[in-house]
């Protein structure tokens, strides 16, 4: 009778149902032969969270559920963190067409849900053994045990009592059908025909001259011990039938380490197995191990350059998975803190010989999964305060969280920033699968906190940082916290370096990051480029310094000392606080100038002229004996061309002359003929000097009222050439020639503004007005009649 017709494996009888067979893509299949199995893996994006499979042979089509993928050789997985579901298919499966065990056919459907509406994908692969098969094999998968032997395997030497009551009980029997007894430890149990044992989830099949054995874990026959302190689960089962006074018999064990794995502290996940899981099973002789993920087996460096550690400690074998190691699946998780978990499905191959030379090869898959570890991320400040700009590094970053939110000092942003936004988050892909995120904000952000003590001098940014990670694909957020401080010592306020020149004083200031906490000013207007317009000073600015050239005569000057020599001209530059205005430095600087005329008319009254006289004296003159309308006004100080006058204006002969909005007082620099003998003073044309300052009536106080001359503002000086005849009659002829006259300037409370010198106040004069309500459009009679008055006073 043929062997296999006493080990018929009863099958479930479905009729033939053809399958609408959609294609596939190719970026979402995986298909792969390997040692002992088939491997399909489908990406989880494509098949949705229920996929199906079917094992389809000539029979039927045959769902694998879980039940029946245990015992019939199959291994369906949902593998989340590569994000996929995985079949494993061994070769000795139920419905795999075997050809003499070299070629082994598979045929599967994939049935998944697309818009509510299942949708079939037919998927085969013929198969080939890449490595011969030993006498006996065990596979340990994940939810069932596997051993095949070879039918024509001889009977081993020696013999046991245990094995003498096994052929007690099968010659004892009166049947000649195939039947199995279970034995556990020390207990043998009732002998159950195939067809029982197959209800009860045990496969017995003879595949092409090989016997093979099946059945899920925790069978009732099945039996825990430990070997070496490493828990293993054995089935025993031995088939026989009596045959007359023969016996036939095979003993068959499968044996499987159950141990869960280790962490330890040092960041290696660790599991053991037995070197002898039972003496049936495999020996001492030429034992050896190889490691692999994934059910792929590597090479003995290749593991070690991964930092897979495979050792020996008596009769255990330990192997050592670094939790980092290439070929393990990590992932991220949220419970208060930030934690993740490694997981490895690793894949064993040991091999050994019995004291008969028969080899075996024991195949094991397991799923290795590290306890929740503590997974921290860092912030780093890498800001520099030169630059003026917060630089904070987040590091170590998980490649499955994201950034996905940033508040800064409260407020909440989204990533990435708008793009109108002078703030920036950098994403940087690091080669040890995590990623890293640079945020950069600049000081003068308005998100910044800025502190400042004047007590101490020090200046304060301040930045606090909450990012909002996600965990994907759960989108579990996540937050981390962080707070940078750019400190500032010894804050004091700006200060300009000044240089003189010929044509005025230049001014230079370097920018300091926390010079926003003042102002610069010229009296009490705010510096700015239109300022500097207004009052003629040539100003740039940009982020490095501040250049500002303050031309002679314009606003902001104090002149003193003014002699024919030279004068000395002051010009200085506020620093005040930004807050309260108040004054917090100065820089001034004084150079000495020289020039060829010269005119001020100060706010207390006073004219100070240096006039060129060369054109109005005749030759052979002598300046010293110029004089003004009062011919007892002379000059303070002459040289061979000039003159220097200084008088009160109300003085020396000045005529007055009041308009609607200002007052001028004028008065001329006049040279003797006395002096000068007739041949040299007979000349028909000789120069007149005119020299006047001009002041806003608004900004003169009590001038008709107390006599005493009082101004806001210096008045506008002028000093005007003209030639005039004096051949034929005497009618004036004025033509002007030359002027120098100064710019009106703003009101300035504690010093004489720009472009006009400052005098030594001289003792009050006073111009007594009498029909003031007459003066405006006077006539030439009362103009005289002013001017009669003025020079009465004198």
């Amino acid at each position: 009778m043929d062997f296999g017709f006493w080990l018929g494996v009863a099958l479930l009888l479905f009729a033939w149902l053809p399958a609408k067979c959609d294609h596939i893509p190719d970026e979402v299949l995986q298909m792969e032969c390997r040692d002992r199995y088939f491997m399909i893996a489908v990406d989880l994006s494509f098949t949705g969270e229920e996929p199906r499979f079917e094992a389809v042979d000539e029979t039927g089509v045959y769902p694998i559920t879980q039940q029946y993928a245990a015992e019939c050789g199959y291994s369906v997985n949902f593998l989340p963190l590569p994000g996929r579901v995985e079949l494993r298919a061994s070769y000795l499966s139920c419905h795999t067409d075997n050809k003499d065990d070299e070629a082994f056919m598979f045929n599967f459907n994939l049935i998944v849900k697309h818009e509510e509406k299942e949708v079939t994908y037919a998927l085969n692969k013929t198969c080939s053994s890449s490595l011969p098969w030993s006498p006996r094999e065990v596979t340990c998968e994940l939810n069932y045990m596997e051993m095949s032997v070879r039918s024509e395997n001889t009977c081993p030497s020696g013999t046991k009592k245990d094995d003498w009551d096994a052929v007690k009980t099968a010659h004892s029997s009166t049947t000649s059908d195939w039947q199995v007894m279970f034995q556990r430890a020390e207990e043998q149990l009732m002998p159950m025909n195939l067809s029982e044992a197959r209800k009860q989830g045990y496969v017995f099949d003879l595949r092409e001259g090989r016997l093979v054995f099946r059945m899920p874990y925790g069978q009732p026959d099945s039996f825990s011990t430990e070997v070496n302190g490493v828990p293993v689960e054995v089935v025993h089962a031995t088939l026989f039938s009596r045959q007359s006074w023969v016996v036939l018999m095979v003993d068959l064990v499968a044996a499987c380490s159950m141990h869960e794995g280790l962490y330890d502290d040092s960041g290696y996940m660790m599991w053991e197995t037995p070197q002898v899981l039972h003496p049936l099973v495999s020996g001492l002789h030429d034992t050896q191990v190889n490691v692999g993920v994934n059910g792929e087996l590597v090479e003995q460096p290749v593991a070690e350059e991964r930092g897979y550690i495979v050792e020996k400690h008596n009769t255990t074998v330990q192997i050592s998975i670094p939790c980092n190691a290439e070929g393990g699946y990590r992932k991220s998780f949220v419970t208060g803190d930030l934690y993740e978990f490694y997981v490895f499905d690793l894949y064993l191959e040991q091999t050994s010989e019995d004291e008969d030379l028969v080899e075996t090869r024991l195949r094991c898959h397991r799923t290795l999964a590290t306890p929740l570890l503590l997974r921290p991320i860092f912030t780093e400040n890498q800001t520099i305060p030169e630059e003026q700009l917060f630089t904070v590094y987040l590091g170590d970053v998980p490649e499955d969280i994201e950034l996905a939110a940033v508040q800064l000092n409260g407020q909440e942003f989204t990533i990435p920033f708008a793009n109108t936004s002078v703030r920036s988050v950098t994403k940087f892909v690091q080669p040890n699968n995590t990623h890293s995120y640079t945020l950069k904000v600049p000081f003068d952000d308005p998100v910044v906190i800025r502190e400042f003590s004047k007590e101490d001098a020090v200046l304060q940014y301040r930045l606090d940082v909450n990012y909002t990670l996600t965990v994907l694909p759960e989108n579990e957020p996540f937050h981390h916290l962080t707070s940078i401080v750019a400190l500032y010592t010894d804050v004091s306020p700006p200060e300009f370096d000044a240089v003189c020149s010929e044509s005025g004083i230049s001014f230079r200031l370097e920018h300091r990051p926390f010079d926003y906490l003042w102002y610069i000013s010229i009296d009490s207007d705010l510096l700015t480029p239109q300022l500097a317009a207004q009052h003629g000073y040539s100003m740039s600015n940009n982020s490095q310094s501040l250049l500002l050239h303050v031309p002679l005569y314009t606003h902001g000057y104090e002149y003193k000392d003014i002699t024919l020599r030279g004068f000395l001209g002051t010009f200085e530059i506020l620093v005040r606080d930004h807050e309260t205005s108040e004054v917090q430095s100065s820089t001034v600087k004084t150079c000495s100038f020289t020039t060829t005329e010269l005119i001020m008319c100060s706010t207390d009254g006073r004219m100070t002229v240096v006039a060129d006289l060369s054109l109005v004296i005749p030759s052979g003159g002598i300046p010293a004996r110029s004089n003004l309308i009062n011919k007892y006004c002379g000059p303070k100080e002459a040289d061979d061309t000039r003159a220097l006058f200084s008088f009160p204006l109300n003085s020396c002969g000045s005529i007055v002359k009041l308009g609607k909005e200002n007052v001028t007082y004028q008065n001329e620099i006049f040279y003797s003929m006395n002096y000068l003998s007739v041949s040299k003073a007979s000349s028909g044309d000789t120069e007149r000097v005119t020299v006047q300052c001009t002041y806003p009536l608004a900004g003169l106080h009590r001038l008709f009222s107390v006599y005493r001359f009082e101004s806001d503002t210096a008045g506008i000086g002028s000093i005007i050439h003209t030639m005039q005849s004096t051949a034929g009659p005497q009618i004036p002829t004025i033509k002007p020639t030359t002027t120098l006259q100064t710019t009106p300037a703003s009101k300035r409370p504690a010093r004489i503004p720009v472009a006009f010198l400052p005098a030594v106040r001289p003792p009050a004069r006073y111009v007594r007005v009498n029909r003031f309500q007459n003066l405006n459009g006077t006539k030439k009679g009362a103009e005289r009649t002013w001017q009669t008055k003025v020079n009465a006073l004198i």
